[in-house]
């Protein structure tokens, strides 16, 4: 009887805390889907700003965050799924791989101003970058690369190592075997932590402030080695630089930020439910 009310109470508070959550995330949606949706626009989102930003539309900033999440998609998803296979297949089980897990998880947990900093340090003044999309991508590809790799990894693991003795009893090689079937299996898994990962990019601003950002610029990106306007700092600059904005146009410039990491979020869910589809097991 006991053991019965302490589950019906334990699922009670499960309920609770997860709906706090869901009514949490969609008063946040609702309340800037109120005050933004009236001036979202196709002439807002591809227009150019005008009159000091109080006016006109947001197409620099746009541009400049698919530029910065294309390269920082280049950078990171590569390299952390090479860190996860190597950890996960190839690393022997000793005390380095588990310092190196450790330091992962603790990179994970590192303010993002630091990294940041980091950015500016190495690839805007010792690489010589300068504030441009190259150095933007590398600072949040490093930031977004523990994520990914422990994703990726958790995503290899719960593939069945019967697989594994299958392949390695009909002849593949260790790498064939990844390659060919771990890989597949652990697909949607992959997936959905890389793209989580890229909407978590999406979203920040301080490390793009050091590396990255620009107040405002009067035509487009045309080089990696270019500054470019981001979402996330454009909002930043309208809520506190620009004198009398527009309260519309800052919820607008949120609408459309919160829209973009709900599409790659839904993206992911998307992709994930496709391979799961395709790789049965």
């Amino acid at each position: 009887m006991r053991k019965a009310t302490a589950d019906r109470v334990a699922c009670l508070l499960l309920a609770v805390a997860a709906w706090s959550v869901i009514l949490l995330a969609l008063a946040v949606f609702g309340l800037v889907a109120w005050h933004g949706a009236a001036g979202l626009s196709l002439e807002f989102i591809f227009g150019m700003p005008r009159q000091g930003m109080r006016a006109g539309g947001i197409w620099p900033a746009v541009v400049g965050t698919t530029y910065l999440m294309v390269g920082t998609m280049l950078t990171s998803i590569p390299l952390g799924l090479a860190g996860a296979v190597y950890l996960t297949e190839y690393a022997p089980s000793n005390l380095w791989t588990a310092a190196i897990r450790v330091a992962i998880i603790n990179l994970a947990g590192v303010p993002s101003v630091v990294y940041g900093l980091f950015g500016l340090g190495l690839f805007v003044l010792f690489l010589g970058f300068g504030a441009s999309i190259l150095a933007g991508s590398l600072t949040l590809g490093i930031l977004v690369l523990p994520l990914i790799i422990t994703t990726a990894e958790e995503a290899l693991r719960a593939v069945p190592a019967d697989f594994r003795a299958a392949s390695y009893a009909l002849g593949a090689s260790q790498w064939q075997t990844t390659r060919r079937v771990v890989l597949p299996c652990a697909l949607p898994g992959i997936l959905t932590g890389s793209i989580l990962a890229l909407g978590r990019a999406a979203g920040e601003t301080a490390p793009i402030l050091f590396t990255v950002a620009a107040f405002f610029l009067p035509a487009l990106p045309t080089s990696p080695l270019h500054q470019a306007m981001v979402l996330p700092y454009h909002l930043y600059v309208l809520s506190t630089q620009v004198p009398n904005a527009p309260v519309q146009i800052q919820h607008s410039t949120a609408l459309v930020l919160l829209l973009l990491v709900l599409a790659l979020n839904l993206s992911a869910v998307v992709l994930r439910i496709r391979a799961r589809r395709a790789h049965r097991w």
